[in-house]
C-alpha cells in the first residue's frame, strides 16, 4: 500500500462499531418482519395437529367463503417439485398424503389482513385417520446415518467408567420469527425479501419447486433477528412465493410464536452411552461410544450432524483406541437440524461427563485428567486426520485453572443479600441450604464445511471516487445473522485497501454465493473472498496512490472466490480421512451455587480460555464468546422442548426458558492468538467452541455442589431436589 492519505482507522484488530447498534438498541433497525409494500397480501398456514395421519381428504371451500379471502393453496397447486430438502429432498412443500409431524404445513391461505389469513387457515376441514407415531428414537428402524469409527483393537484397562446420558431438544430461540415478503416480478420470476442464513441455497430449493429457473428467484437478506442454525432450512418462503406467483401480487408472511417453534429446525435430542478405559495415572487407553441422535421427522442437516458427533465424539484427548458407532434416525417428533455446535455438543456433554468421572475414579482433579490426555499440534483425531496448526489445550487448561475464583458464598442472614442467592429474589430462601460447586468443561469443534463440501465464498470489491474521496463497496451474499459479518467485511477491506469509506452492499443472489452462515465460517470463507478481491483491486492502481489510480483508470472492480484446502468425507465403515478445515479449542470453568432443598441454580461465574488464531475485532468476538456461552448455560439448566407423544408442549417463550441478563454470571476470558498458517489472517472461527464447553463445566459444577451424578440436561430442580440417590440421578452412571 503506497497511500498514506487515508487511514486504517477501524481495521482489522480493532473494536469497529457496528453499523447496525445504535438502530438495534433504538428499535429503529428494520427487521423482515417489518417488511411493507402497498397493495400486499398476508399469508398463513394451516399445520397439522398430528405428529402421524394420512390425510383422507381437505376441504378448502369454508376458507374460500370468508371475505378476504384471496386463495387457499395445497399440495395440488404446487408449480413444480413437491418436495426440498438440505441433503435430501425428502419434505413435501406441503403434505400430500400423510403428515409426519405435528405442526407440518398442510395448506396455505392469502388474504387482505393476516387475521383473516389465519381464520381462513383455521377453517379448512381436513379429514385425519391418526396412525401411532414412532416418537422414541431408540425404536427407530429408520436410519438417516450411521458413522463409525475404528481405532486399535484393545479394549482393556485398569481403571474403566461407564456412563449413560442424554441430552434434551433444544431450541435456537431467536426472537426475530420467521418472515418474509415475495413479489411477483414482470419477468414471471419473484423477488424474495427474506431473513435466511443462505441465500443461493434457498434459491436452489426454491426453484424447482416454484417451476421456474434459478434465475428467475432472486433473493435478498432483510433485517435478521437471530438464527443460530434454525434458518438453513426453508420455512415460508417458498409459501410465500406460491401464493404471490398465483395472486400476482405481493405476499408477507409472518410467523407468531407459537409457529416458530413449529416452523424450523431444532437441535437433535441425543442419548448416548459412553465407556472409558484408562491407566491407574489417568492416561486414556480406549473409549467406546454409542451415539443416537433423534432426527425428527425429515433429513434437514442430520447426515453432517452425526458426522461431527462421530468424529468429535471423544473431545480434543489422544485416545489410541476407540469404537464409535453414531446412528441419527427418523421419529413423528419435530424435524432436527442445525443448531450452534452441531452435533459436536451433545457429544461434549457425554465425554466432559466422563472425564470427570475418569478423573474421580483415578484420584485426580478435573484439569489434570484433561492435561494429561490433551491433544497438541502434531496429535491425530480420531478420523486420523492430523492437526497440523496449534492446539495448546494443556496450556490453556492450566490458564483457565489460574484465573481468580469469585468470593465465597455471601455472609450469613441477616448481612447476606438474598438477591445473589439461587431463588433469593422471589425470597424462596435465605440460604439455609445453599451449596457451592466448581466444575470444568473442554469443547473442540469443527470449523467450515467438511466431509468433502465444496465450501467457498464469493466477493466483489469496487473501489472508485464519490465525490472526490475514495469509497470501496464490498458485496457478498454472506447473511448478516447478528454475528458482525457486515462489520469484519468492512474492516478488511479497510485494512487492504487503505480506504476509511467503506460500504458493505446489502446480501443478495445477484453476485456468487457465499454459502451459509453456519459453521462459524463466514469469517474463514467471506474474509478469505473479500480479501482477495481487495487485493486484487490493490493490484491494479499499479503502485500509485489510492486516489490518483482511481482518478487515473475510473472505478475498478473485482470479484473473487475463495476456497479453503479441501476435506474428504469420512470412510462409511472404519471413519478415517481428514474430514475437517479448521479446529478450534475452548475450556470452561464454572461457579454455581445450587440450593439442595430446592433444586435452584445459580450460575455465580463464568470464566473461559479460547483460542481465536487472530482477533479481528475484540469488542465482537468478546459478544460471541458471551453468547455461546449464555446457550450452553441454557441447555444445562433451562432450555429444553418438552414433547410428549410427538406433541410440543411448551412453544412459547412463557414456558420455554432461556437465559435472561439476570441468569448470565460475570464472565473472565483469555482468548489467545496462535494463528492458524492456512486461515485467512491466521483467525480460527469462535462463534461455536463456547457453547460446548459452557454445558458440561456448569453440570459439573452442580454435580460438584450437590454430590449427585445428573446424567441429563438440562438439569431440572426435581433432579436435584427429588433426588434420593447421590450415585444415580434423572440417567445412568456406573
Amino acid at each position: 500500500m503506497t497511500e498514506t492519505t487515508y487511514t486504517t482507522r477501524h481495521g482489522i484488530g480493532e473494536s469497529a462499531r457496528r453499523p447496525d447498534a445504535a438502530l438495534k438498541v433504538t428499535g429503529e433497525f428494520a427487521y423482515a418482519s417489518d417488511l411493507w409494500i402497498d397493495g400486499m397480501a398476508w399469508g398463513a398456514t394451516l399445520r397439522s395437529p398430528h405428529p402421524s395421519a394420512w390425510i383422507r381428504s381437505v376441504d378448502v371451500g369454508p376458507a374460500l367463503k370468508i371475505p378476504g379471502v384471496f386463495a387457499v393453496l395445497t399440495h395440488e397447486d404446487v408449480p413444480g417439485v413437491k418436495f426440498y430438502g438440505l441433503e435430501h429432498k425428502d419434505q413435501p412443500v406441503l403434505a400430500i398424503d400423510q403428515v409426519r409431524y405435528q405442526g407440518e404445513a398442510v395448506a396455505v391461505v392469502a388474504a387482505d389482513h393476516p387475521e383473516t389469513a389465519r381464520r381462513a387457515a383455521a377453517a379448512i376441514v381436513v379429514d385425519y385417520e391418526v396412525r401411532p407415531a414412532v416418537t422414541d428414537p431408540r425404536e427407530s428402524r429408520d436410519i438417516v446415518r450411521h458413522q463409525p469409527v475404528r481405532v486399535g483393537d484393545t479394549f482393556e484397562a485398569e481403571v474403566v467408567v461407564t456412563g449413560e446420558y442424554e441430552v434434551g431438544m433444544q431450541d435456537q430461540a431467536f426472537l426475530g420469527p420467521e418472515s418474509g415478503l415475495a413479489v411477483p416480478a414482470e419477468d414471471g420470476g419473484v423477488d424474495l425479501y427474506i431473513a435466511t442464513q443462505w441465500l443461493h441455497v434457498d434459491r436452489d430449493q426454491l426453484a424447482p419447486c416454484l417451476g421456474l429457473p434459478p434465475d428467475k428467484v432472486r433473493l435478498t437478506l432483510s433485517g435478521v433477528g437471530g438464527a443460530f442454525g434454525a434458518r438453513e432450512d426453508l420455512s415460508m418462503q417458498v409459501h410465500a412465493c406460491m401464493l404471490a406467483l398465483r395472486l400476482d401480487r405481493p405476499v408477507k408472511m409472518v410467523y407468531g410464536r407459537e409457529e416458530s417453534f413449529f416452523g424450523h429446525v431444532h437441535r437433535h435430542p441425543a442419548w448416548m452411552r459412553y465407556e472409558h478405559g484408562a491407566t491407574r495415572d489417568g492416561r486414556l487407553v480406549y473409549v467406546k461410544a454409542d451415539i443416537l441422535l433423534d432426527g425428527g421427522a425429515y433429513c434437514s442437516s442430520s447426515p453432517a450432524v452425526v458426522g461431527n458427533a462421530a468424529s468429535l465424539g471423544v473431545g480434543p484427548y489422544e485416545v489410541p483406541n476407540v469404537r464409535i458407532d453414531a446412528t441419527g434416525v427418523y421419529t413423528n417428533n419435530p424435524p432436527c437440524g442445525a443448531m450452534r455446535g452441531f452435533g459436536a455438543v451433545q457429544a461434549c456433554y457425554a465425554y466432559e461427563s466422563q472425564m470427570d468421572r475418569l478423573a474421580e475414579a483415578c484420584g485426580l482433579s478435573p484439569v489434570e485428567i484433561r492435561v494429561r490426555n490433551a491433544v497438541s499440534q502434531g496429535s491425530r483425531l480420531i478420523t486420523g486426520q492430523l492437526i497440523d496448526s496449534p492446539a495448546p489445550l494443556a496450556g490453556m487448561l492450566r490458564d483457565l485453572e489460574a484465573l481468580p475464583l469469585p468470593g465465597p458464598l455471601p455472609a450469613e442472614p441477616p448481612e447476606r443479600d438474598l438477591r445473589g442467592l439461587p431463588g433469593g429474589v422471589s425470597q424462596t430462601t435465605h440460604g439455609e441450604s445453599v451449596r457451592r460447586g466448581v466444575g470444568y468443561g473442554v469443547g473442540i469443534k469443527n470449523i467450515c464445511f467438511s466431509e468433502g463440501f465444496d465450501d467457498y465464498s464469493t466477493a466483489r470489491v469496487r473501489a472508485e471516487l464519490v465525490g472526490g474521496e475514495p469509497h470501496v463497496t464490498v458485496h457478498t451474499a454472506a447473511a448478516e445473522v447478528g454475528q458482525g459479518l457486515v462489520t469484519i467485511q468492512a474492516q478488511i477491506a479497510r485494512t487492504e485497501l487503505g480506504i476509511a469509506n467503506v460500504t458493505v452492499a446489502t446480501a443478495d443472489t445477484a453476485v456468487g454465493s457465499a454459502g451459509s452462515s453456519s459453521a462459524s465460517r463466514q469469517s474463514y470463507v467471506t474474509g478469505g473472498a473479500v480479501k482477495a478481491a481487495c487485493e486484487a483491486v490493490r493490484e491494479r492502481f499499479k503502485g500509485l496512490p489510492v486516489r490518483e489510480a482511481l482518478a487515473t483508470f475510473g472505478p475498478i472492480e473485482e470479484t473473487r472466490e475463495y476456497r479453503h484446502r479441501p476435506t474428504y468425507p469420512l470412510d462409511p465403515h472404519t471413519g478415517q480421512g481428514d474430514s475437517h478445515t479448521q479446529l478450534a479449542l475452548c475450556v470452561h470453568r464454572a461457579v454455581v451455587d445450587v440450593d439442595v432443598e430446592l433444586g435452584l441454580a445459580r450460575v455465580v461465574e463464568l470464566a473461559a480460555v479460547q483460542d481465536v488464531g487472530r482477533i479481528l475485532n475484540p469488542q465482537a468476538l468478546e459478544g460471541q464468546i458471551h453468547g455461546g456461552s449464555a446457550q450452553g448455560l441454557g441447555l444445562a439448566l433451562m432450555e429444553e422442548i418438552q414433547i410428549r407423544d410427538g406433541r410440543v408442549l411448551n412453544p412459547s417463550f412463557t414456558d420455554y426458558l432461556i437465559p435472561t441478563i439476570l441468569d448470565m454470571p460475570p464472565m473472565q476470558l483469555k482468548i489467545l492468538e496462535n494463528p492458524d498458517p492456512e486461515a485467512p489472517y491466521g483467525l480460527r472461527g469462535a462463534g461455536e467452541p463456547p457453547t460446548l464447553s459452557s454445558t458440561p463445566a456448569i453440570a459439573a459444577a452442580v454435580r460438584a455442589a450437590t454430590g449427585l451424578r445428573l446424567t441429563r440436561v438440562p438439569i431440572r430442580p426435581e433432579d436435584i431436589a427429588l433426588s434420593d440417590d447421590g450415585e444415580e440421578s434423572n440417567g445412568k452412571c456406573t
